[in-house]
């Protein structure tokens, strides 16, 4: 999730209190924006020229919070975190950090100005851009251990707790809100690799049939639940975003957008079709059946639309951001309030 503190549109800025959230299940804690996958996230600020974000849990020094704030941790869900979730830091908890710096920043800048230059004043709280990409893990967890209907069956109660944030947030000020859907988690290589091992299972394009179906309903009732909180609060903008179909679109065209491997993993080991092994994840050298092997890198990445089997490439994420930042995969069109991202050149 994106906190975003304070939007200029009139000079083209966006101030915002950046929450990374989780990517996968697999992946050790890193910087992600309450749902957003850290490469997209990054390439969006780079095309809007705007600086990265210091990290809630990262304040010792003298870090600058004017211009955002990062509250998400990777592998997070929606779902409050269990003993076996790989992170603790779930979509409340989140939600409970950010009510927690608000509170605090309001609290240090009613004592004096001297630390204005690094804190955001309490107007970037209902100006600024709450942004949100999240549920993908909630997903790609349950299909290791529940049937398909159950899987289905939890969408709701996941959304319920999304929906909770949300009206939190709200009552905290918040008013614009940009929520991200999530992508096909069938055509990920680690769960092709896991899950699609039965040739009747993928789908045309080689994706796990089952996972994408699941992401489809979810995403079916996250554009429903993001209509029904715009008619709710009839003060603030809700803007949901496909991702689905830009990433879809992607690995279904590949070629023509100049990439030569849609699904196979660029950095992984066991070569083709997937390059990908559970056991061992990129960079990582292991002991495999008595023989020391290292998941290694591919020549070129941008050949490749998969990095290591679970996120996206460097390319793949410029293609996915060029595409988001057009407005036109947003439901409302955003091109009537956000000008200054249209004219961004890639």
């Amino acid at each position: 999730m994106i906190v975003g503190f304070h939007i200029d549109f009139a000079r083209g800025r966006l101030l915002c209190c950046c929450s990374p959230s989780p990517s996968n299940a697999s992946e050790s804690l890193s910087t992600l924006c309450f749902g957003v996958r850290f490469m997209r996230y990054q390439m969006q600020m780079d095309a809007m020229d705007l600086p990265f974000l210091n990290a809630y849990l990262d304040s010792i020094g003298t870090p600058s919070f004017r211009k955002g704030c990062n509250f998400a941790a990777a592998g997070s869900t929606i779902q409050p975190a269990t003993a076996q979730s790989v992170s603790p830091f779930s979509f409340g908890i989140q939600v409970a950090q950010f009510v927690r710096f608000k509170a605090r920043v309001l609290e240090l800048l009613a004592k004096g100005k001297k630390l204005e230059k690094y804190l955001p004043t309490e107007d970037y709280f209902q100006k600024g851009l709450y942004m949100f990409d999240i549920g993908q893990n909630d997903l790609a967890g349950a299909f290791y251990s529940k049937t398909f209907d159950q899987i289905l069956a939890l969408i709701p109660s996941a959304l319920t707790e999304f929906e909770n944030g949300i009206k939190i947030l709200y009552d905290q000020g918040a008013r614009n809100f940009w929520i991200h859907n999530t992508g096909p988690l069938g055509c990920l290589a680690q769960n092709v690799a896991k899950f699609g091992t039965d040739p009747s299972s993928l789908d045309e394009l080689g994706c796990v049939s089952k996972h994408n179906q699941a992401t489809k309903v979810f995403n079916l009732q996250l554009h429903a639940l993001s209509k029904k909180l715009q008619g709710q609060y009839t003060d603030s903008n809700f803007t949901y975003v496909d991702i689905y179909t830009i990433k879809s679109n992607l690995i279904a065209n590949y070629s023509k957008f100049g990439f030569e491997q849609p699904i196979m993993a660029c950095c992984g080991y066991g070569g083709p079709p997937l390059n990908y092994d559970s056991r061992i994840s990129c960079g990582k050298t292991k002991v495999l059946n008595g023989t020391s092997v290292t998941a290694k890198a591919c020549d070129d990445s941008s050949e490749y639309v998969n990095w290591d089997g679970i996120h996206y490439s460097e390319a793949a994420n410029q293609y996915v951001s060029s595409q988001l930042l057009t407005g036109k995969y947003s439901d409302p069109p955003f091109s009537d309030k956000m000008p200054f991202l249209l004219n961004i050149k890639f």
